[in-house]
């Protein structure tokens, strides 16, 4: 398994998950040039692409999402509280994922989990090979026991900590 970020911060979020053939994009707040530019630096293309998944609707995650899906034919993968409040519903490749309940998405399995936030229906996620496990989490209100949780047996973590309501 390897990850690399490609953008972190109010400007726009994702960062792909690599397992074998299959390649993950979580969260695209980035325009669909920027994506190009930025899966470039890791050789890889939009093409490459096998999935996006959202995290929530804030547009610094999900705002080029619907744009890439559409040029480049891919899946995205929200929950239904999250695909209702940025408009995904109606673009084509959109599935629904409950975030109590695992799934897959090619060679890369995905544990979801609800996390405290100001949107409709938040989760972060786990991503797994069957060997090892990527802890994703971003904009989360606060830590809960079952976040610990869910996070406890990770090999790794990717934690986005740019969000303040106090400095906003």
């Amino acid at each position: 398994m390897r990850f690399a970020v490609l953008g972190s911060g109010s400007r726009g979020n994702g960062m792909v998950v690599e397992v074998g053939a299959t390649l993950l994009l979580i969260d695209c707040g980035l325009s669909v040039l920027q994506v190009k530019r930025r899966l470039a630096a890791l050789d890889k293309r939009p093409e490459d692409l096998t999935a996006v998944v959202v995290t929530h609707e804030h547009s610094d995650h999900v705002g080029g999402v619907a744009g890439l899906a559409r040029t480049y034919d891919l899946p995205m993968w929200a929950t239904p509280g999250t695909a209702l409040a940025a408009g995904l519903l109606d673009v084509a490749g959109c599935e629904l994922f409950d975030c109590h309940a695992p799934f897959s998405v090619a060679d890369i399995e995905l544990m979801p989990f609800p996390v405290p936030h100001d949107a409709r229906e938040p989760s972060q996620l786990v991503c797994g090979d069957g060997r090892r496990r990527l802890g994703v989490l971003t904009d989360v209100g606060s830590l809960t026991p079952h976040i610990e949780a869910c996070l406890d047996a990770c090999d790794a973590l990717v934690l986005e900590c740019n969000h303040d309501a106090a400095m906003l």
